[in-house]
Protein backbone atom coordinates (compact mmCIF):
# COMPACT_ATOMS: atom_id res chain seq x y z
CA UNK A 1 0.00 0.00 0.00
CA UNK A 2 1.86 3.21 -1.50
CA UNK A 3 -0.76 5.43 -0.84
CA UNK A 4 -2.57 6.11 2.48
CA UNK A 5 -3.05 8.45 5.14
CA UNK A 6 -0.61 9.67 8.26
CA UNK A 7 -1.57 10.67 11.24
CA UNK A 8 0.28 13.46 13.58
CA UNK A 9 -0.33 12.76 16.87
CA UNK A 10 -0.08 15.45 19.63
CA UNK A 11 -0.15 14.64 23.42
CA UNK A 12 -1.08 16.89 26.47
CA UNK A 13 0.06 14.74 29.58
CA UNK A 14 0.40 15.97 33.34
CA UNK A 15 4.70 15.39 33.44
CA UNK A 16 5.21 11.95 35.15
CA UNK A 17 7.40 11.61 38.07
CA UNK A 18 8.17 7.86 37.98
CA UNK A 19 7.48 5.04 35.53
CA UNK A 20 4.24 3.63 37.25
CA UNK A 21 2.37 6.47 35.10
CA UNK A 22 3.40 4.96 31.77
CA UNK A 23 0.73 2.30 31.51
CA UNK A 24 -1.96 4.86 31.78
CA UNK A 25 -0.55 6.76 28.54
CA UNK A 26 0.14 4.41 26.72
CA UNK A 27 -3.70 3.49 27.00
CA UNK A 28 -5.23 7.12 25.86
CA UNK A 29 -2.62 6.89 23.18
CA UNK A 30 -3.83 3.11 22.45
CA UNK A 31 -7.46 5.13 22.14
CA UNK A 32 -5.83 8.07 20.09
CA UNK A 33 -4.82 5.51 17.31
CA UNK A 34 -8.39 4.26 17.52
CA UNK A 35 -9.86 7.60 16.97
CA UNK A 36 -7.31 8.08 14.27
CA UNK A 37 -7.94 4.92 12.01
CA UNK A 38 -11.34 4.57 12.71
CA UNK A 39 -12.96 8.56 12.41
CA UNK A 40 -11.14 9.00 9.26
CA UNK A 41 -11.85 5.62 7.86
CA UNK A 42 -14.48 7.14 5.68
CA UNK A 43 -12.06 9.90 4.30
CA UNK A 44 -8.99 6.62 3.43
CA UNK A 45 -6.84 4.05 5.68
CA UNK A 46 -4.68 5.63 7.99
CA UNK A 47 -1.28 3.52 7.95
CA UNK A 48 1.25 5.68 10.07
CA UNK A 49 0.52 7.20 13.26
CA UNK A 50 3.15 9.41 14.96
CA UNK A 51 3.27 10.50 18.96
CA UNK A 52 5.90 12.76 20.47
CA UNK A 53 8.79 12.79 22.10
CA UNK A 54 8.69 12.68 25.86
CA UNK A 55 4.51 10.77 25.40
CA UNK A 56 5.84 8.30 27.99
CA UNK A 57 8.01 10.56 30.09
CA UNK A 58 10.04 13.31 30.14
CA UNK A 59 13.46 13.49 31.17
CA UNK A 60 12.78 15.63 34.56
CA UNK A 61 15.45 15.44 36.60
CA UNK A 62 19.39 16.54 36.45
CA UNK A 63 21.28 13.13 37.09
CA UNK A 64 21.35 9.66 34.69
CA UNK A 65 20.86 7.73 38.67
CA UNK A 66 17.22 9.59 38.83
CA UNK A 67 16.44 9.22 35.73
CA UNK A 68 17.32 5.44 35.57
CA UNK A 69 15.86 4.64 39.04
CA UNK A 70 12.52 6.69 38.54
CA UNK A 71 11.66 6.05 34.68
CA UNK A 72 13.98 4.63 32.62
CA UNK A 73 12.57 0.78 31.06
CA UNK A 74 13.81 -1.56 29.02
CA UNK A 75 12.94 -1.48 25.23
CA UNK A 76 10.95 -3.64 24.19
CA UNK A 77 8.83 -4.11 27.20
CA UNK A 78 5.39 -4.67 27.93
CA UNK A 79 4.43 -1.42 26.47
CA UNK A 80 5.62 -1.90 23.20
CA UNK A 81 3.63 -5.27 23.61
CA UNK A 82 0.60 -3.26 23.47
CA UNK A 83 1.49 -1.30 20.62
CA UNK A 84 2.47 -4.27 19.05
CA UNK A 85 -1.00 -5.89 19.48
CA UNK A 86 -2.78 -2.63 18.16
CA UNK A 87 -0.75 -2.35 15.05
CA UNK A 88 -1.35 -6.07 14.26
CA UNK A 89 -5.09 -5.36 14.58
CA UNK A 90 -5.88 -2.12 12.75
CA UNK A 91 -3.02 -3.10 10.08
CA UNK A 92 -0.70 -0.18 10.56
CA UNK A 93 2.72 1.12 11.93
CA UNK A 94 3.38 2.82 14.62
CA UNK A 95 6.11 5.44 15.65
CA UNK A 96 5.88 5.26 19.54
CA UNK A 97 6.32 8.44 21.28
CA UNK A 98 10.25 8.47 23.15
CA UNK A 99 11.00 6.03 26.29
CA UNK A 100 13.66 6.79 28.38
CA UNK A 101 15.62 3.56 28.08
CA UNK A 102 18.10 1.41 29.63
CA UNK A 103 19.78 -1.32 28.15
CA UNK A 104 22.51 -4.10 30.05
CA UNK A 105 24.73 -4.03 27.08
CA UNK A 106 25.91 -0.07 27.52
CA UNK A 107 25.22 -0.06 31.83
CA UNK A 108 24.94 2.88 33.09
CA UNK A 109 23.69 5.28 30.51
CA UNK A 110 20.28 5.88 29.61
CA UNK A 111 18.94 6.67 25.88
CA UNK A 112 15.96 8.52 24.96
CA UNK A 113 14.27 5.80 22.40
CA UNK A 114 11.50 5.39 20.22
CA UNK A 115 10.20 2.69 18.11
CA UNK A 116 8.79 1.87 14.56
CA UNK A 117 6.10 -0.82 15.25
CA UNK A 118 4.45 -2.67 12.99
CA UNK A 119 1.75 -6.00 12.60
CA UNK A 120 5.03 -7.73 12.19
CA UNK A 121 6.66 -6.16 15.46
CA UNK A 122 9.28 -4.11 16.24
CA UNK A 123 11.12 -2.95 13.39
CA UNK A 124 13.57 -0.81 14.66
CA UNK A 125 14.70 1.06 17.83
CA UNK A 126 16.37 4.79 16.79
CA UNK A 127 18.28 6.49 19.88
CA UNK A 128 18.19 9.91 19.90
CA UNK A 129 22.12 11.08 18.48
CA UNK A 130 21.93 14.65 19.19
CA UNK A 131 20.86 15.62 22.56
CA UNK A 132 19.48 18.82 23.61
CA UNK A 133 22.56 20.14 25.33
CA UNK A 134 22.91 21.34 28.19
CA UNK A 135 19.88 19.84 29.51
CA UNK A 136 19.47 16.15 28.71
CA UNK A 137 21.72 14.14 30.51
CA UNK A 138 20.67 11.02 28.64
CA UNK A 139 23.23 9.62 26.07
CA UNK A 140 24.09 9.31 22.56
CA UNK A 141 25.35 6.25 20.78
CA UNK A 142 27.91 8.47 19.26
CA UNK A 143 29.40 8.89 22.04
CA UNK A 144 30.08 5.69 23.38
CA UNK A 145 33.26 3.78 22.51
CA UNK A 146 32.37 0.55 20.46
CA UNK A 147 29.07 1.16 20.05
CA UNK A 148 27.97 -1.28 17.13
CA UNK A 149 24.07 -0.93 16.08
CA UNK A 150 22.85 1.57 13.04
CA UNK A 151 22.70 4.96 14.50
CA UNK A 152 20.53 6.12 11.54
CA UNK A 153 18.05 2.37 11.06
CA UNK A 154 15.00 2.60 8.00
CA UNK A 155 12.87 0.20 7.89
CA UNK A 156 11.34 -1.16 4.48
CA UNK A 157 7.51 -1.83 5.03
CA UNK A 158 4.72 -2.14 2.84
CA UNK A 159 3.73 1.84 3.08
CA UNK A 160 7.50 2.20 2.04
CA UNK A 161 11.02 2.88 3.64
CA UNK A 162 10.56 4.53 6.92
CA UNK A 163 13.11 6.64 9.09
CA UNK A 164 13.20 8.62 12.04
CA UNK A 165 14.87 11.05 14.11
CA UNK A 166 13.77 13.03 17.33
CA UNK A 167 13.83 16.70 17.57
CA UNK A 168 16.93 18.46 17.97
CA UNK A 169 18.46 15.71 15.45
CA UNK A 170 16.64 17.62 12.82
CA UNK A 171 18.82 20.83 13.49
CA UNK A 172 21.46 18.61 12.04
CA UNK A 173 20.96 17.96 8.32
CA UNK A 174 23.40 15.56 8.22
CA UNK A 175 21.35 13.61 10.70
CA UNK A 176 17.71 13.33 8.39
CA UNK A 177 20.11 13.18 5.12
CA UNK A 178 21.61 9.55 6.39
CA UNK A 179 17.63 8.41 6.56
CA UNK A 180 17.20 9.88 2.96
CA UNK A 181 20.25 8.36 1.35
CA UNK A 182 19.44 4.61 2.97
CA UNK A 183 16.31 5.43 0.64
CA UNK A 184 13.85 6.81 3.48
CA UNK A 185 10.31 7.81 1.56
CA UNK A 186 9.04 8.95 4.86
CA UNK A 187 11.17 11.10 7.29
CA UNK A 188 9.33 11.03 10.87
CA UNK A 189 9.66 13.60 13.72
CA UNK A 190 9.27 12.93 17.04
CA UNK A 191 9.75 16.23 18.82
CA UNK A 192 9.14 18.11 22.03
CA UNK A 193 9.83 21.45 20.69
CA UNK A 194 9.22 24.43 23.38
CA UNK A 195 8.13 27.83 22.63
CA UNK A 196 9.65 30.73 21.50
CA UNK A 197 10.60 28.16 18.82
CA UNK A 198 7.66 26.94 18.03
CA UNK A 199 4.89 27.04 14.83
CA UNK A 200 4.37 30.62 14.98
CA UNK A 201 6.65 33.91 13.63
CA UNK A 202 9.16 35.17 13.98
CA UNK A 203 11.04 32.41 15.70
CA UNK A 204 9.29 29.45 13.50
CA UNK A 205 11.81 27.10 13.39
CA UNK A 206 9.90 24.23 14.17
CA UNK A 207 7.77 24.78 10.33
CA UNK A 208 10.61 26.04 8.97
CA UNK A 209 13.14 23.19 9.59
CA UNK A 210 10.64 20.49 8.52
CA UNK A 211 10.25 21.99 5.42
CA UNK A 212 13.45 22.33 4.74
CA UNK A 213 14.35 18.95 5.59
CA UNK A 214 11.27 17.62 3.84
CA UNK A 215 12.29 19.35 0.02
CA UNK A 216 15.90 19.16 0.24
CA UNK A 217 15.69 15.20 0.91
CA UNK A 218 12.88 14.86 -1.77
CA UNK A 219 11.04 13.29 1.33
CA UNK A 220 7.52 13.22 3.02
CA UNK A 221 7.75 14.57 6.66
CA UNK A 222 5.33 13.08 9.25
CA UNK A 223 6.21 15.26 12.67
CA UNK A 224 4.34 14.76 15.91
CA UNK A 225 5.37 17.95 18.35
CA UNK A 226 4.29 17.81 22.04
CA UNK A 227 1.09 20.16 22.67
CA UNK A 228 1.94 20.00 26.47
CA UNK A 229 0.95 23.33 28.50
CA UNK A 230 3.65 24.90 31.05
CA UNK A 231 2.23 23.52 34.00
CA UNK A 232 2.32 20.58 32.61
CA UNK A 233 5.71 20.26 31.39
CA UNK A 234 7.40 23.00 33.39
CA UNK A 235 9.98 25.04 32.52
CA UNK A 236 8.62 25.25 29.08
CA UNK A 237 5.48 25.49 27.19
CA UNK A 238 5.18 22.85 24.36
CA UNK A 239 3.50 24.67 20.83
CA UNK A 240 2.48 21.68 19.33
CA UNK A 241 1.80 22.59 15.53
CA UNK A 242 1.90 18.80 14.24
CA UNK A 243 2.50 18.66 10.63
CA UNK A 244 2.56 16.78 7.64
CA UNK A 245 4.67 18.05 4.87
CA UNK A 246 5.32 16.42 1.25
CA UNK A 247 8.09 16.21 -0.60
CA UNK A 248 8.25 19.69 -2.59
CA UNK A 249 7.91 21.25 1.29
CA UNK A 250 4.47 21.77 0.92
CA UNK A 251 2.51 21.41 3.88
CA UNK A 252 -0.82 19.37 3.50
CA UNK A 253 -1.60 19.75 7.03
CA UNK A 254 -0.96 21.13 10.19
CA UNK A 255 -2.63 21.39 14.21
CA UNK A 256 -3.41 24.74 15.41
CA UNK A 257 -0.19 26.39 17.51
CA UNK A 258 -1.01 26.19 21.11
CA UNK A 259 -1.04 23.02 23.86
CA UNK A 260 -3.91 19.75 23.46
CA UNK A 261 -4.36 16.90 22.12
CA UNK A 262 -4.64 17.05 18.91
CA UNK A 263 -4.79 15.06 15.65
CA UNK A 264 -3.77 15.62 11.98
CA UNK A 265 -4.10 13.77 8.88
CA UNK A 266 -2.64 13.98 5.35
CA UNK A 267 -2.24 11.68 2.46
CA UNK A 268 0.88 9.95 1.88
CA UNK A 269 1.94 9.17 -1.77
CA UNK A 270 4.72 7.24 -1.69
CA UNK A 271 4.09 5.98 -5.20
CA UNK A 272 4.34 9.53 -6.60
CA UNK A 273 7.20 10.49 -4.54
CA UNK A 274 9.56 7.48 -5.85
CA UNK A 275 8.08 8.53 -9.31
CA UNK A 276 9.26 12.39 -8.82
CA UNK A 277 12.75 11.14 -7.48
CA UNK A 278 13.39 8.78 -10.71
CA UNK A 279 11.63 11.95 -13.28
CA UNK A 280 13.22 14.90 -11.72
CA UNK A 281 16.28 16.15 -12.90
CA UNK A 282 16.49 19.74 -11.72
CA UNK A 283 16.36 20.14 -7.78
CA UNK A 284 16.92 16.59 -6.98
CA UNK A 285 19.35 17.22 -4.65
CA UNK A 286 20.45 13.78 -3.36
CA UNK A 287 21.99 13.06 -7.01
CA UNK A 288 23.35 16.66 -6.96
CA UNK A 289 25.47 16.60 -3.99
CA UNK A 290 29.47 16.84 -4.12
CA UNK A 291 30.19 15.34 -0.91
CA UNK A 292 34.13 15.43 -1.76
CA UNK A 293 33.79 19.42 -1.86
CA UNK A 294 32.15 19.43 1.48
CA UNK A 295 35.98 19.19 2.99
CA UNK A 296 34.76 20.89 6.40
CA UNK A 297 31.73 18.91 7.18
CA UNK A 298 33.60 15.77 8.94
CA UNK A 299 36.10 17.37 10.88
CA UNK A 300 35.93 16.84 14.95
CA UNK A 301 33.46 19.20 16.96
CA UNK A 302 31.36 17.27 19.74
CA UNK A 303 33.75 14.65 20.81
CA UNK A 304 32.77 10.87 21.16
CA UNK A 305 33.82 8.74 24.31
CA UNK A 306 33.69 10.38 27.42
CA UNK A 307 31.71 9.20 30.54
CA UNK A 308 28.58 8.48 29.01
CA UNK A 309 27.21 6.96 32.45
CA UNK A 310 27.64 9.60 34.28
CA UNK A 311 26.83 13.08 32.37
CA UNK A 312 26.18 16.03 34.17
CA UNK A 313 24.68 19.26 32.82
CA UNK A 314 28.15 20.75 33.65
CA UNK A 315 30.07 17.94 31.90
CA UNK A 316 27.60 18.84 28.92
CA UNK A 317 28.93 22.58 29.18
CA UNK A 318 32.67 21.84 29.44
CA UNK A 319 31.96 19.55 26.27
CA UNK A 320 30.20 21.97 24.34
CA UNK A 321 33.18 24.57 25.29
CA UNK A 322 35.73 21.94 24.17
CA UNK A 323 33.54 21.22 20.79
CA UNK A 324 33.75 25.39 20.51
CA UNK A 325 37.55 25.20 20.68
CA UNK A 326 37.80 23.06 17.84
CA UNK A 327 35.83 25.40 15.63
CA UNK A 328 38.77 27.79 15.68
Amino acid sequence: MLRYLAAACQTDFPNPADRSAIPQRVGHMLGMIDSAVIGYRPFGDVKLIVFPEFAHSAPIYETVEQLRDKLAVLVPNEHTDRYHQKARELGIYIQTGSFLEVDAKYPGCVFNTTCLIGPEGLRYKYRKVHPWLPWEVHASPHDIPGYAEPMFPVAETEIGTLGCAICYDWLFPEAIRELALQGADVLIRVSAYMDPWGATPPMDWWTTVNRCRALENIAFVVASNQGASLKHYPPFSWPGGSMIVDYDGRILAQADPGPGEKIVVASIDVAALRAERDRRMGHHMLAHRRPEAYRLATKPAYAPGGAVNTLTIDANNKATTEAKARLK
